[in-house]
């Protein structure tokens, strides 16, 4: 079996005088998370309808495993699941039966439908409701119905829409940890977002887009490297409040410190020069203040920050 990919080559996508989508070249390849970040209205939602064929670009072309969309949409869309904004399903049928409307729309076989309904159910957790009307369900619970339905057929790729947008804490969460088992089955997953910290959570990789333009696409660790000017910042608690004398006489004489941030009055954040090694040369000095540190982890605002610098460029 071949690696799955998802290719734009020159996408562009005009609405009038309006360009919702500049001439993007992008390509991913193998199975893994990659992260389409940007704020609302930079074209991300334009993409994902043009690589199903659901608009037509104004010029360029979207491969889907080395097939044309434009070209030849049934064989390219044959491997790929699709869930593109928040498709509401019928309240009256439950999820088995509502499975089983999208199988048939796929030609799938009765035979299949038995094996795969019942599997696409327990990727998302909602086994034990299959039987159960969704007009019942939480909004939580519909959208785990609508990823199961772009499970249903098994695919090699996966293209989700923001799909814990509008849903209350908890129901993000669950759909983060749904998709972080949905990694483990050899897929490509292409997920837009503009939360960053399920970015964060579950993605390998990331394509930052703004104003129908990308701005990169690298993993994690190399954007943040490439972006923070050789810096890293760590995150530190401690059992007590850290008085303002101890954080301007001790704490910013540690070495390789460039800056410290309060976050509140038991939490710190510390931009440090280098990597690993000037981490643990930091937490050993830290220890040795006495200070009751209790906690000690790389800040996950360092994808914030470079979001924040790369989209205020850009307006």
């Amino acid at each position: 079996m071949t690696a799955p990919s998802v290719e734009a080559r020159g996408l562009t996508k005009q609405f009038g005088s309006f360009v919702a989508l500049n001439d993007l070249d992008l390509k991913l390849d193998g199975a893994k998370c990659v992260g389409f970040l940007g704020p609302n209205g930079a074209g991300k939602t334009t993409t994902l309808k043009m690589l199903t064929d659901m608009i037509f670009p104004t010029k360029g072309e979207c491969f889907l495993d080395g097939i044309s969309v434009q070209q030849n949409r049934k064989k390219a869309l044959e491997t790929c699941g699709v869930l593109i904004e928040s498709p509401e399903i019928y309240p009256s049928l439950t999820p088995y039966q509502a499975l089983e409307m999208v199988s048939d729309l796929r030609d799938m076989p009765v035979a299949e439908q038995k094996i795969r309904i019942p599997a696409a159910l327990e990727e998302v957790k909602m086994g034990e409701w299959a039987d159960k009307k969704v007009g019942k369900f939480s909004k939580g619970m519909k959208q785990r119905i609508n990823i199961a339905a772009a499970l249903v057929h098994d695919p090699q790729i996966l293209l989700l829409d923001e799909p814990a947008t509008g849903l209350d804490p908890r129901g993000m969460a669950e759909v983060r940890d749904i998709v972080r088992g949905l990694k483990k089955r050899n897929r490509l997953i292409f997920m837009s977002s503009h939360i960053l910290p399920e970015v964060t959570d579950v993605c390998d990789e990331v394509a930052l887009i703004n104003k129908g333009q990308l701005l990169f696409y690298d993993t994690l660790d190399n954007v943040t490297a490439r972006f923070s000017h050789g810096q890293t910042s760590v995150d530190v608690s401690f059992a007590k409040p850290v008085p303002e004398a101890i954080l301007g006489n001790q704490i910013q004489n540690l070495p390789s410190l460039t800056r410290t941030e309060r976050l509140d009055a038991r939490r710190l954040r510390l931009y440090l020069t280098g990597g690993p090694a000037e981490q643990a040369q930091t937490l050993k000095s830290l220890v040795a203040l006495d200070l009751d540190l209790v906690g000690f982890q790389e800040s996950k605002s360092a994808l914030e920050e470079v979001y924040l610098s790369q989209i205020a460029r850009g307006d």
